[in-house]
């Protein structure tokens, strides 16, 4: 009996790789670029089951032309680049990668608060161009982060990782979500506190929503505004939930005092974005999830998906 085809977007993990051996013929993007577009719809009329990264886009035109399709398994937590309600009209079943990426965001996400609040990268380049030539009081000052206020927008899984962090920093840490979360605030510490009470009272604000229609652009002109001048923002969620224009006119304004930015709306970021030229913002390429430990996990799980789906199982984290 012909096997089925599975085709991975990217180069993962050979562990992942020979787990899909085991149940289908597997055939694999190489080039160190997202796939173009004419060769993903391409090879998805030929695919069972594709393996793709938050780069590839998955809708309608590609699921008509999909008829084989059984899953797509996203190598992601995030699935904002699939139509998932497009994949359930045509029976695909969409999985992702939740919990084995955790514990590395949330690492990033304290590192760009630590770094953006304490001024880091902006030192390091400092000292780089020779401009350190003697001890000053008022040389690189930043903000404290032992002790200031925490708000924590998102209080999912990586929102509680976070919270845990801040706790050990003796962080007040508030935090706002669609709905209450008391087990959150149980193993935590953590108090729910409306959107703009948080944003108002927050010395570090950490975005982590998903991109829906109603976190799109949430972050904007009104918000930033309520944010202290002290205040610094963190975005390790999505692009697209921040109005950039707005957090550069905020940046430039000193309405707030620096921004850790690990996405962009446009990714990769175009090296003209404004926000790229200001000293008080650390940007960072997308790498939440990048150690060598979580993106194994990753592509593990991805595997995983495809191989219970192609074995008549269960998906193990379906979305």
């Amino acid at each position: 009996m012909t096997k089925p085809m599975v085709y991975v977007t990217r180069q993962v993990a050979n562990e992942a790789i020979a787990m899909l051996e085991a149940v289908a013929d597997v055939e694999v993007w190489a080039e160190d670029r997202p796939i173009p577009r004419d060769v993903l719809l391409q090879k998805a009329e030929e695919a069972s089951a594709l393996l793709t990264m938050l780069t590839e886009r998955i809708d309608e035109e590609l699921l008509m032309r999909a008829k084989r399709l059984r899953i797509v398994a996203n190598m992601a937590v995030g699935y904002d680049n699939i139509d998932v309600a497009a994949a359930k009209r045509h029976g695909v079943i969409v999985t992702n990668t939740p919990d084995v990426l955790t514990e590395a965001t949330a690492d990033l996400a304290f590192a760009l608060l630590m770094a953006a609040g304490r001024r880091l990268v902006e030192a390091n380049r400092f000292l780089l161009a020779g401009g350190w030539t003697s001890w000053n009081p008022h040389l690189m000052v930043g903000q404290n982060i032992y002790g200031a206020t925490l708000g924590i927008v998102g209080m999912g899984r990586i929102g509680q990782a976070v919270a845990r962090r801040a706790a050990g920093f003796g962080m007040r840490i508030l935090y706002h979500n669609r709905s209450r979360r008391p087990d959150a605030e149980r193993t935590t510490g953590a108090q729910y506190a409306p959107f703009d009470e948080l944003l108002r009272e927050s010395d570090y604000v950490v975005l982590l929503t998903p991109l829906t229609e109603e976190t799109r652009n949430l972050m904007g002109e009104r918000e930033f505004s309520l944010m202290k001048p002290t205040a610094v923002f963190v975005n390790v969620s999505r692009g697209g939930t921040v109005d950039e224009a707005a957090l550069y006119r905020a940046l430039v304004d000193k309405q707030i005092w620096a921004a850790g930015l690990d996405v962009f709306q446009q990714e990769p970021v175009p090296l003209d974005n404004p926000l790229l030229s200001l000293p008080n913002v650390v940007a960072l390429p997308h790498i939440g999830s990048a150690t060598y430990q979580t993106r194994l996990e990753m592509a593990r799980l991805a595997a995983a998906n495809i191989a219970a789906v192609l074995s008549g199982e269960e998906p193990v984290t379906p979305v």
